[in-house]
């Protein structure tokens, strides 16, 4: 497998002969207004700053050539935006977490969606819907529902992407049911001002390596939208201390790994 960081959430994989595009935000740099009390949410970092902070690695048209397959994790505007509804074919196969994210991007005109489901199988690949947290406590019910995808094929190693989510019991039971060897995680910590982290922070990225040793972790989602909290730098410190370096990895924006 080949598994591209895009920029944020945004990934291409290839995986068993196959390329999917996982939470396409492919806007210009600074074409969004900033998280924030401006589009109805909490006051957060970095107001004075549109979304997405940083520019693509390469042109729009490189990063969805010869896609096979969209997964889109949650209809947050980091992962499926305007400039992704507008780039992409309509006829292409479209992945969703549920009916009510299935029914906004049918209205959005595409026309061959389907809900992941536990025991999905696209072109011979199954497709393992896994649950999320986009946060504790409160933030939970304010950043609505989530999801991961586990990838399994006999010719590859299983990869697990978590999605927007935090470290708790459910990404542990995944871990534990499905011994991921690559594991695709949302760590730029990112919150508002109050009610703490939406994704894994350093502590978070720790748990999951103490649950899966042997696994390549590769952290996401890092210093592209307004409310990031954690840099890649922090990131790459953190690990370095903790001695799990060589299993963390902490992607450029158009960086790849060849599993």
């Amino acid at each position: 497998m080949n598994i591209q960081q895009i920029r944020n959430a945004t990934l291409v994989v290839e995986f068993a002969g196959k390329k999917f595009l996982i939470d396409p935000m492919l806007a210009e740099k600074g074409t969004y207004p900033p998280f924030g009390p401006g589009v109805g949410y909490p006051d957060a970092l970095r107001q004075d700053q549109n979304n997405p902070l940083v520019s693509l690695p390469t042109s729009i048209d490189n990063i969805i050539s010869n896609i096979d397959a969209v997964i889109v994790t949650h209809l947050h505007l980091d992962h499926w935006d305007d400039a992704a509804k507008e780039a992409l074919p309509k006829e292409i196969k479209l992945f969703a977490q549920n009916d009510e994210d299935a029914s906004e991007i049918r209205d959005a005109g595409f026309k061959n969606v389907e809900v992941l489901k536990m025991d999905t199988v696209f072109e011979g690949i199954q497709l393992i819907k896994t649950k999320g947290e986009h946060g504790r406590g409160e933030m939970v019910k304010l950043a609505g529902q989530v999801c991961g995808v586990v990838f399994k094929h006999s010719n590859e190693k299983t990869l697990y992407v978590a999605g927007d989510t935090v470290w708790y019991e459910a990404v542990q039971e995944v871990i534990e049911t499905h011994k991921p060897e690559i594991i695709v995680v949302n760590a730029g910590d990112n919150q508002f001002l109050e009610g703490g982290s939406l994704v894994m922070g350093k502590d978070d990225v720790y748990e999951v390596y103490k649950a899966a040793p042997n696994a390549k972790i590769i952290a996401s989602h890092l210093e592209a939208v307004n409310h990031w909290t954690l840099s890649r730098e922090e990131l790459k410190s953190f690990i370095n201390e903790k001695g799990t370096s060589s299993n963390v990895l902490v992607p450029n924006d158009g960086e790849s790994y060849s599993f």
